[in-house]
């Protein structure tokens, strides 16, 4: 027996001893389509949940703030029932279409535009782990970390 047929033969065991959920079998094809190979990566690096951003009226909302290398997304999260409305801006300012991804919803699901001065609104988003993409006009893509919403 060679490595080819044993592996063959482990990979038959566990197929029918423990298979693997079908819910993690679509993620991990759903996260194929959900890649941006090109895209900066920015980073969370502040979360101020919970406290109104400066000059924000109304409740309070949560703040999350990504960094990327010459790239930054600030965000502010408003609660609306079991959605959530995501208001930003990407910095520094550019144009450009913002996609959310979700596990719930398809590849391109939710998207919004970002005007000349880099501010968006994205509303009805559901509520759990979420990413957004920034596909820029001039070519450049950045995209967020995963956050739990």
């Amino acid at each position: 027996m060679n490595d080819d047929e044993l592996m063959a033969g482990v990979r038959r065991a566990f197929e029918t001893l423990d298979p693997v959920p079908e819910d993690v079998l679509a993620a991990a094809r759903a996260s194929i389509a959900w890649r941006a190979p090109s895209a900066t990566l920015a980073e969370l690096s502040h979360d101020r949940g919970g406290r109104t951003a400066a000059g924000v009226r109304g409740g309070t909302g949560r703040v999350l703030t990504f960094t990327g290398p010459g790239a930054a997304v600030e965000i502010e999260v408003a609660d609306n029932g079991r959605d959530r409305e995501i208001t930003g801006r990407i910095i520094p300012s550019s144009p450009g279409v913002v996609q959310v991804r979700h596990q719930d919803l398809p590849p391109d699901g939710i998207s919004a535009r970002a005007e000349s001065a880099g501010l968006f609104y994205v509303p009805r988003v559901p509520a759990g782990l979420v990413s957004l993409v920034f596909r820029l006009d001039d070519g450049t893509s950045v995209v967020t970390s995963w956050i739990r919403l």
